[in-house]
């Protein structure tokens, strides 16, 4: 199936649904993100972050194969670069083939923020993709819930005003990196925001938010989901299970296929969460 875009986010805003965006770190990953949607039978945004590109020396040998498991799946998918502040990592991706781009300036200040996030748009745009940026810091465990960091909603109207951004990412009470599901949403900062602006929301670190708030953040105006460290930690626990019952195993083909059929498991239960139909 060909590769979609911010059509994809748009249609599910309209809907008042979520979709599920979900990190990429290796193959298995992709592979168990699109049997999981394909289960599902719902839509699924594969996501490569700056930090995976690194790990893998570089973004082309991990967005190929993302991109070729992409295009093979039977449910609508993107390809998205997570978090990408150097500016020629999405011009890479632009050229790779991905579909959608994230421009991290949150540390910026606004104004610098603005004027290149707005380039960035810019260029994505005349290349048919779509761009997500962010507004309010979502940061790690300590920075997050801090009020000062949470996102202005007549600042995000201006943002995206300013801009042309086709989704903004705010910061409404989740971290990045939980790895216990207790954060706590503002969803009336989340209606608010979601009524002044014209673009789909996403939720960052949504891994510590339980599953009955991602719920209700939906219904209060977000529509993107990212969920990274949760599916992680579903991923090890099932590769340490299975060493531990099969100990003379040395075939990785074995672990990694058992952690990969366990994910995809998960990501179809996480999709009808965050899908609600």
């Amino acid at each position: 199936m060909p590769l979609v875009g911010s059509e994809l986010l748009v249609e599910a805003r309209r809907a008042g649904v979520g979709v599920g965006a979900f990190n990429v770190i290796g193959i298995e990953h992709a592979e168990a993100l699109v049997a999981g949607a394909q289960t599902a039978g719902r839509p699924v945004i594969l996501q490569i972050s700056e930090n995976a590109a690194k790990f893998h020396r570089g973004l082309p040998p991990i967005g190929r194969a993302t991109l070729e498991i992409a295009r093979a799946a039977t449910v609508p998918t993107v390809v998205h670069l997570d978090h990408a502040t150097d500016e020629t990592l999405i011009d890479q991706a632009i050229d790779l083939g991905f579909t959608s781009v994230m421009y991290d300036g949150a540390t910026l200040d606004y104004a610098e923020n603005v004027a290149r996030t707005a380039a960035v748009v810019q260029r994505a745009h005349d290349a048919g993709v779509w761009v997500e940026a962010e507004l309010g810091e979502v940061g790690g465990k300590d920075g997050a819930h801090a009020p000062g960091v949470k996102t202005d909603p007549r600042e995000a109207a201006g943002f995206v005003a300013a801009t042309g951004v086709d989704a903004l990412a705010i910061a409404v009470g989740s971290s990045h990196a939980m790895t216990e599901r207790t954060a706590a949403l503002d969803l009336p900062r989340i209606a608010e925001i979601a009524a002044a602006v014209t673009v789909p929301l996403v939720l960052h670190g949504s891994s510590g938010v339980p599953d009955a708030a991602i719920a209700a953040g939906i219904a209060a105006g977000l529509t993107k989901i990212n969920v990274s460290t949760h599916l992680n930690k579903v991923f090890s626990a099932a590769l340490r299970d299975y060493l531990a019952t099969n100990t003379a195993v040395v075939d990785p083909r074995k672990y990694l296929g058992a952690a990969r059929d366990t994910l995809a498991t998960e990501i179809a239960r996480l999709i009808g969460v965050i899908d609600g139909r």
